[in-house]
């Protein structure tokens, strides 16, 4: 494919991050809600730079020359990367400064400097530095005994110059809220702004000169040998010990940071220019979530949207409801409790002999955790496959995994090469007329935190052609299987590429033959080189694509001759969207997929991943819906521009104002309302009609 028909995978995310950002400038959202958009930026950022730039990074060091799809060398990314983030740290701090600070104080909200303070405040502040802070901060000297410190990733520290030649290093607590409240009415500051005024304390007997804050972000994307690795959860175990030692790459320092204290730390950590950001504002605005979290001013947040429960379980069991028919649950709309019920009660059920269930990312507290190991100590077996190279997540994991061993499960820590991604939950059941095999399929983790801000679907079904497919996959995971062909689902990463291809040019070759030939496409990112040359020939055939991708887009749109039948819409909004559906037209005959996958060269050829199919009319109908409602939204969709890599919103103009993610909400609500009027009803013409 030709360079010019590929968008760099690392800009086309910080045109993403820039639609985020684009959410905090937006005046429609309440404030304390642009301050979690905020928030969101610079956390999306941390992890960039510590995975993606940090490999950049590494090739360039290695003298590597290897293109990517785009066309371009690694120096030529970084140098690209820094201009685009250096322009939008800027943003973020235009909109934290200028925009958002004095709307927070317009509604009552004050955040101060030391100097802003109060005499009973700045007393106050004292009295917290003298009890708390300074029983907890650990001054660190730098001389010819003592070195630079080996700073940690994402700490807040601040570098103290002492008697004009002297230097030492204080990190910021975070043991202790970096939002500090005064008494009174909702005046705030800033950890650090107490700690600075104070911080001679430290050095008794010394004259401190300056105090400056500064942030190291350091390579943080483990390096595990699997094949040579005797006990993989050891190994993963102590390589996250490292992560925050990596290799230095990115240096954010305040703004008017003196020369010297500057020098020093050039000196000392030895960043590239490119890699040094001046911040005008308080460093690290992942402080935004907690400022976001302020109680007591519900006017400024989201209106809630407690989910929905799915009314066919209230006095049902679980298992009668599945097995009268597929039910698709469409989060956070739909409440995920459904599923947590679905694994609590199979962990209680005499009948049920048992349970086996894949594992990515789970939540701090998980009640599904604590169903698995209920029914592991009520005697049932129990199969958990817990992916411990889930990035970010892997400590959570480890601590999960033990737990479970340690309760009678079978754990299985996945494939040698490969993250295990796909979304499986399979409850075996003694019934009167035999063994019955139900099923859970979702394109989103078992995390009941983010099932409440993420958007995904999820199958219940207990159909013998899943059950037998998912029961034979779990035999793949944990044993020498060999894998089968599959009745209603394609694996990763052995067949979903072939899937999906087959599926691209059978629309391709529909339409060259005039039949009705259509591709709707809505994943989190699309990236995969092959995939966007079938796309291209496809558009070239005549196929209409849609695609909704709310992250990484590196095809273009709209380029005449190549991807003019091709649009690209992205959602970013209240919820993060997160589901995968995959629609083809099949001449009449539609075909729909659910996938855990993107279009992505990792989900596709090194990680386990299922697409699942949906077969029932209505579900696929619920499917549809979805699809035509998102691709409608004026509120909250931007439009890829043709042959560019930016995004505008939908031009409103001679539209009705649609906001798919409220209107899913009332169709959640709705259909909750009509299902028990409905029942309701039911039951009670029977009485009206009885004479005796």
């Amino acid at each position: 494919m030709k360079p010019s028909l590929y968008i760099n995978r690392e800009l086309s995310w910080l045109e993403f991050n820039y639609r985020v950002l684009e959410e905090a400038f937006d005046k429609n959202n309440p404030i304390l809600e642009r301050f979690k958009f905020l928030a969101i930026t610079a956390s999306n950022m941390d992890e960039f730079f510590m995975v993606r730039v940090a490999g950049l990074a590494e090739q360039y060091y290695a003298k590597a020359k290897k293109r990517d799809p785009a066309g371009m060398t690694p120096k030529e990314q970084l140098d690209a990367i820094s201009e685009a983030v250096h322009d939008m740290v800027s943003k973020q701090y235009n909109c934290f400064n200028r925009q958002l600070l004095p709307l927070l104080k317009q509604n009552g909200i004050e955040f101060l400097k030391y100097s802003d303070l109060t005499a009973d405040e700045r007393n106050y502040a004292k009295a917290y530095f003298r009890t708390t802070l300074f029983p907890i901060i650990t001054p660190m000297a730098i001389d010819q005994s003592r070195p630079f410190p080996l700073i940690s990733g994402k700490s807040l520290n601040f570098i103290v110059e002492i008697d004009d030649s002297k230097y030492a290093f204080v990190q910021v607590p975070s043991v202790v809220s970096r939002v500090f409240k005064l008494p009174g009415q909702n005046r705030y500051i800033f950890l650090e702004e107490i700690i600075r005024p104070h911080i001679g304390k430290l050095f008794k007997g010394c004259e401190v000169s300056d105090a400056y804050c500064f942030r190291i972000t350091r390579n943080a994307d483990l390096d595990i040998d699997e094949e040579d690795a005797h006990d993989l959860l050891s190994e993963i175990e102590e390589s996250v010990k490292q992560r925050k030692w990596g290799q230095p790459v990115r240096l954010e320092i305040e703004k008017d940071i003196s020369d010297k204290c500057f020098s020093f730390l050039k000196e000392q950590l030895k960043p590239e220019d490119e890699d040094i950001y001046r911040i005008n504002g308080p460093l690290d605005l992942t402080v935004c979530f907690a400022i976001g979290g302020i109680p007591g001013f519900p006017e400024l947040c989201d209106e809630p949207m407690p989910p929905i429960h799915r009314p066919e379980f209230e006095e049902r069991i679980i298992f009668d409801v599945i097995r009268d028919g597929d039910l698709l649950l469409h989060h956070p709309y739909d409440s995920f409790d459904a599923v947590v019920n679905f694994v609590k009660t199979a962990a209680s059920d005499p009948n049920v002999l048992a349970i086996k269930q894949t594992l990515y990312r789970v939540s701090g507290n998980s009640p599904i955790i604590s169903a698995l190991i209920t029914a592991a100590e009520n005697g049932k077996q129990v199969t958990v496959l817990v992916e411990l190279k889930a990035r970010f997540d892997e400590e959570n994991n480890i601590i999960w995994a033990r737990k479970l061993e340690h309760a009678g499960c079978h754990v299985i820590y996945g494939l040698v090469g490969l993250k295990t991604h796909c979304k499986l939950c399979l409850v075996v059941r003694q019934e009167e007329d035999g063994i019955r095999r139900y099923v859970h399929l979702g394109t989103g983790n078992y995390n009941d935190k983010t099932a409440k801000t993420y958007t995904d679907l999820g199958l219940f079904t207990a159909k013998e052609s899943y059950g037998k497919d998912i029961s034979a996959l779990f035999n793949v995971l944990t044993g020498y299987s060999q894998e089968e062909s599959w009745n209603k689902i394609a694996v990763a990463p052995t067949g979903l590429r072939q899937m999906f291809a087959a599926a691209i040019k059978r629309e391709t070759e529909n339409a060259k033959k005039g039949k009705p030939a259509k591709i709707t496409a809505k994943m989190n990112s699309l990236v995969d080189g092959d995939i966007i040359d079938l796309l291209y020939k496809a558009s070239q055939a005549g196929v209409k694509i849609q695609l909704i991708v709310r992250g990484i887009c590196c095809l273009r749109s709209g380029i005449k001759g190549v991807s003019d039948n091709i649009t690209v819409i992205s959602i970013v909004g209240r919820f993060l969207e997160h589901s995968r559906i995959y629609y083809f037209e099949n001449a009449g005959d539609p075909v729909i997929y659910l996938a855990s996958a993107d279009w992505m060269p990792r989900n596709l050829d090194r990680r386990v991943e299922v697409a699942f199919e949906i077969e029932d009319n209505k579900l696929k109908e619920k499917i549809l819906e979805i699809l035509d409602i998102t691709l409608r939204d004026t509120a909250k969709a931007r439009i890829q521009q043709a042959d560019d890599i930016r995004y505008k919103r939908v031009d409103k103009r001679g539209k009705e104002l649609l906001h798919s993610q409220p209107m899913f909400y009332e169709l959640a609500k709705k259909y909750a309302e009509d299902f028990r009027k409905k029942k309701n009803k039911e039951i009670f013409v029977p009485v009206l009609g009885n004479k005796e």
